[in-house]
């Protein structure tokens, strides 16, 4: 299943994704998304890299899954932002999932571009109020979003 992952590109960009290889995908905190990870993410799993919060906002490039979800650390690091202290180290609350870069595109695929492409509508990301930081994508809107990544009509 393909999956859309959000990030703010001056915490972590598809640039870094590049320079890492691999990275954890750390500090998520919403249940829903959590839950993903943890019950539906698969290794192999493609993933459309979105940066938010950016100018512009939208997809920039490509990431698999890369091995089984883990304890996310950061809710153990007093220092951490993500810290939570009523996280039980035996049955650890928040997981993270292991991603590796496979594609950066030319150029970012904007949040306007994708709302305006008719070949997306119903795309979870596109639908007001929308503000999950991991979720599913269904496969036809995973292909079509790769196309316009890739310069393609």
């Amino acid at each position: 299943m393909p999956w859309l992952m959000k990030s703010e590109p001056d915490v972590f960009s598809i640039d870094d994704l590049e320079r890492a290889g691999t990275s954890g995908w750390e500090g998520v905190r919403n249940y829903q998304a959590r839950n993903f990870m943890r019950d539906a993410m698969k290794p192999g799993d493609e993933v459309l890299f979105y940066h938010s919060n950016a100018e512009p906002s939208g997809v920039a490039g490509l990431a698999k899954v890369h091995g089984a979800p883990l304890p996310d650390p950061t809710q153990f690091d007093p220092k951490s932002d993500y810290h939570d202290p009523t996280s039980p180290k035996a049955e650890p609350r928040w997981v993270m999932v292991q991603v590796a870069f496979v594609e950066k595109f030319a150029r970012v695929v904007p949040l306007e571009v994708l709302k305006a492409d008719p070949k997306l509508v119903g795309m979870p990301l596109l639908q007001k109020g929308q503000r999950l930081s991991v979720q599913p994508v269904d496969a036809a809107h995973f292909k079509r979003v790769v196309a316009l990544g890739r310069g393609k009509k």
